[in-house]
């Protein structure tokens, strides 16, 4: 494995890492203090997507990434007061109809909105192309900012990688988000509600503060989260009606595997998820390679053929799924979690 290729696998895992957190930590928030498993979360990040891709169409990207989270946040907090709250009451299976109702009425509204294809949602010109470009040359790695430089091509052997603008912008967005909700959680009057109310509901009542009202800001803040997730996943890949399809068994098994209700388990695995799905998806070599490596001993007739030979980067999208069947046999909490449900 060469420095450049393990380099950018590094940079690419951490930046699809972040991007599963800034979704799954919306979720974990809304589960932590609620216990309400929201199966529409991946819906509110499709609508931020598509909410932002229309302001920018009218005032630019940069007032969509602002204005989408809390016009998407303010959807969710009315689905919360006025939906949700009535189904609260009769336990966990209504709350999960409810929500996965509304993912296939969120669905359905989009694709009547913005139609069935994908919609051109770029990055702002300022963040196209690449941030910098990683030069490996025969005898020694160094790194370039901006496009790769002539002596790309000017040495033969050299191995040029870039790694785009927007890619570690969102970056920077999910971990500048990670600090915000901890400061928020932890350093301010209304995380101290906010986590009274969880385990202490009546003595926040006593307090004079509204908790069905907290509630309400805690979902809505949960769907803005999920929003702002979908701002900088629509951009940076594709946004199209089934964006959240493809993002919303994984996010479920990001929760499960750091653990129910825990943002630092959330954290972990999300990025434990991205560097993972990326040296996958970049490496040529088999499941036995990857049992050897461990030192079991694979042969031909230990497995059978599949083993034998199938790359990972042909089994690189069920891994997320395996690690969810493994954690729920071994530790069914997850890595950081206190509760099951």
């Amino acid at each position: 494995m060469d420095a450049s290729y393990f380099l950018i696998s590094v940079l690419n895992g951490l930046s699809v890492g972040l991007l599963l957190f800034m979704l799954a930590s919306g979720l974990t928030l809304i589960f932590s203090m609620m216990g309400v498993l929201n199966f529409a979360h991946a819906s509110f990040y499709m609508v931020g997507a598509y909410v932002a891709y229309s302001i920018t169409q009218v005032v630019g990207f940069w007032w969509g990434l602002v204005l989408a989270p809390p016009i998407v946040g303010l959807m969710g907090a009315a689905f919360e007061r006025f939906a949700l709250r009535k189904v609260h009451k009769f336990g966990h299976v209504p709350e999960l109809l409810i929500t996965f109702g509304l993912s296939y009425i969120l669905l359905e509204l989009v694709q009547l909105i913005w139609g069935r294809q994908a919609v051109d949602f770029r990055p702002p010109p300022s963040l196209q192309g690449p941030l910098f470009t990683i030069v490996q040359l025969p005898e020694a790695l160094s790194l370039a900012w901006g496009s790769p430089p002539p002596v790309c091509k000017e040495i033969a052997g050299a191995i040029c990688t870039t790694f785009p603008a927007f890619r570690a912008f969102g970056m920077g967005v999910a971990i500048a988000m990670l600090v915000a909700v901890w400061l928020l959680l932890t350093r301010t009057r209304i995380g101290l509600v906010i986590q009274a109310a969880l385990t202490h509901p009546d003595a926040v009542e006593a307090l004079g503060h509204n908790v069905p009202r907290v509630f309400m800001g805690v979902f809505g803040g949960g769907t803005a989260l999920a929003a702002l997730a979908g701002v900088i996943g629509g951009a940076l890949r594709v946004t199209e009606p089934s964006m959240a399809l493809a993002v919303g068994a994984v996010v479920f098994a990001v929760i499960v595997i750091g653990g129910m209700g825990s943002l630092a388990g959330a954290f972990v695995a999300s990025v434990g998820l991205g560097l993972i799905e990326s040296f996958a998806v970049g490496s040529d070599r088999s499941i036995a390679d990857g049992l050897k490596a461990v030192g079991m001993a694979v042969t031909p007739e230990t497995f059978g053929y599949v083993v034998w030979s199938v790359k990972m980067s042909q089994v690189a999208a069920i891994l997320p799924y395996l690690l969810l069947v493994l954690i729920l046999i071994f530790r069914p909490k997850g890595l950081f979690g206190t509760r099951e449900g």
